[in-house]
């Protein structure tokens, strides 16, 4: 095993020649600028979330501004990247600094892990990235560097697993400069240390990894046990009135798609036509095609999507007197956090592409 100060040296100097220094958050790294960055890098690429974090930026560019903002903002710029509680957490977390800190982004480790949706990793990270404090940090990327060079076995979900990565973490980070550090570990992740065909020869620490000396680093970190998720099964009622408005109804605060708006959903066998005279939509509701089955992913299962398009004889305007519902025109979308299957569904019914 190297020396902690020696691994930190040739990381470091890795980082200087070859390591990422111009995305968008690290210019001007304020923590408010590095929190929002790593919220919406967790699961999610950075490629992915430069565009994203720009935009965000550019509707909410002071804490305050987002904490005061309507969550439906929020959730509107967030939509399409998925992980929706990230941006629930993200304005709650917004409010609490702004009402228990006086809207100053706090500076000390327990206060910033309190907050909603941070932690101990995430927490390091916006204090060592944004202010240089010394706090070890245990992403994705970085125990894939770590389970690798010193050959951890298990899998890193596992708690005895996560304490050695952790104890490795907290050795090796140094006092000088560990927010340089903490980024050049993400970087060599994220760029050379990758989950399949890792580029070893060009690795700054590959004379000390014991996966390379043994042959074999892509057997670590090791995965998580195969499970087979389970299929559920659901009708997506696209409900148009006769101005080709559609029915929304926004989801429950928590659960799959939170806070935000989509189709109406009901059992896979129940009747779409009941449905709508239960909700008061008139009696010239008529169901005029079934869309093609779609299914989406989450973490812990697969929702097999049946859209079916219903048409009205009438506005049915009695229905958005009741909370949590409103017709929604396809042609001339507002500021609405939509799931991405349901936003995709609309386009393709206003001609902005997609399939039916």
């Amino acid at each position: 095993m190297s020396p902690p100060a020696d691994f930190a040296a040739r990381l470091l100097a890795w980082h200087e020649r070859h390591g990422r220094k111009d995305l968008p958050w690290q210019r001007d790294p304020t923590p408010y600028r590095v929190w929002v960055s790593e919220i919406m890098l967790q699961q999610t690429q950075v490629q992915t979330v430069v565009s994203y974090y720009e935009r965000f930026l550019q509707r909410f560019p002071a804490l305050v501004t987002l904490a005061d903002a309507p969550l439906d903002d929020v959730l509107h710029l967030w939509s399409g990247l998925g992980y929706y509680a990230r941006a629930r957490n993200l304005h709650q977390a917004a409010q609490v600094v702004r009402d228990r800190h006086g809207g100053r982004f706090p500076h000390t480790f327990d206060d910033v892990a309190a907050l909603p949706g941070v932690g101990r990793s995430t927490a390091g990270a916006i204090l060592s990235l944004a202010l240089g404090q010394r706090h070890p940090i245990l992403d994705g990327n970085v125990t894939r560097v770590l389970a690798r060079h010193f050959a951890v076995k298990g899998w890193p979900g596992r708690a005895e697993v996560g304490r050695k990565l952790w104890a490795l973490a907290e050795t090796l980070t140094p006092a000088d400069r560990p927010g340089a550090y903490n980024q050049a570990m993400m970087d060599l992740g994220a760029t050379l240390c990758t989950r399949t065909r890792p580029a070893c020869a060009l690795c700054p620490l590959e004379g000390a990894c014991v996966a390379k000396r043994r042959g074999n680093p892509t057997a670590f970190p090791e995965g998580k046990p195969a499970a087979l998720l389970p299929v559920r099964a659901a009708q997506l009622l696209v409900v148009r009135d006769p101005a080709g408005r559609v029915l929304l109804e926004q989801r429950p605060p928590t659960g799959i798609w939170g806070g935000l708006w989509s189709l109406p959903q009901i059992e896979a066998g129940a009747d779409p036509l009941a449905w709508c005279a239960s909700r008061r939509l008139g009696d010239g509701a008529r169901l005029v095609a079934r869309w093609p089955v779609r299914r989406h992913a989450f973490s812990h299962f697969h929702l097999e999507m049946h859209p079916v398009e219903i048409c009205l004889d009438s506005e049915g305007l009695d229905c958005v007197e009741e909370p949590g519902r409103v017709w929604y025109n396809p042609a001339a979308p507002d500021v609405r956090g939509l799931a991405a299957p349901v936003r995709r569904m609309l386009a393709a019914l206003a001609g902005c592409g997609g399939e039916r």
